[in-house]
């Protein structure tokens, strides 16, 4: 599959706008098991290999896993200040876990690139759960930087639409990209 036209959309923003550490974060928008919506800021972590697809990062005990469990359908909504562009994708996630026997290596590389302090993380109490531990519970325990614990889970996004807004100009300048059957992209400029 070749690269989607409007990767190199978003490629060139991230670029343009790569001075903004606030660059690197989107909203990922998921459906509860309950049917309603839940939205959240995580971090880009780049696109696997030279495909479309987003890479995200998250522990196993985060609640968008029942989320993407329930309804692998989810929606990013990224906005570059410096360049004023709004990406809107909806798509599919795949989870990666640690029992998924495809993508393993791919898990191992995201989470050897992490610090040390973001590896810290899924080690942690459980999210959410009531604080009664204290600081050290926190700090004690260090993870291996070669084999990520069973909390790392990794986010596949697989885009099939893409909504691309221009804010620059008067009128601004808005295109739709959406996927078919057949695996091939199609763009049609449309009013802002």
């Amino acid at each position: 599959m070749s690269l989607a036209p409007w990767r190199s959309r978003l490629t060139r923003a991230l670029h343009r706008n790569r001075s903004l550490r606030e660059s690197r974060y989107f909203q990922l928008a998921t459906v509860t098991p309950e049917g309603t919506p839940a939205n959240r800021t995580v971090v880009f972590r780049g696109f696997r290999d030279n495909t479309n697809q987003l890479q995200i990062v998250t522990d196993a005990r985060s609640e968008k896993i029942s989320d993407l469990q329930q309804h692998p359908q989810a929606e990013i909504c990224w906005y570059f200040t410096k360049s004023r562009e709004q990406f809107r994708l909806r798509g599919n996630v795949c989870l990666i876990t640690a029992q998924s026997a495809s993508f393993s290596s791919l898990r191992q590389t995201l989470w050897q690139q992490l610090s040390d302090n973001a590896r810290l993380q899924f080690v942690w109490p459980h999210p959410k759960a009531e604080r009664t531990q204290g600081e050290d519970a926190f700090t004690n325990s260090f993870p291996s930087q070669e084999i990520p614990p069973d909390t790392f889970v990794v986010l596949l996004f697989f885009p099939q639409q893409v909504d691309y807004l221009l804010l620059k100009g008067n009128p601004q300048n808005r295109y739709l990209y959406w996927l078919d059957e057949a695996e091939n992209w199609s763009v049609k400029e449309v009013n802002p």
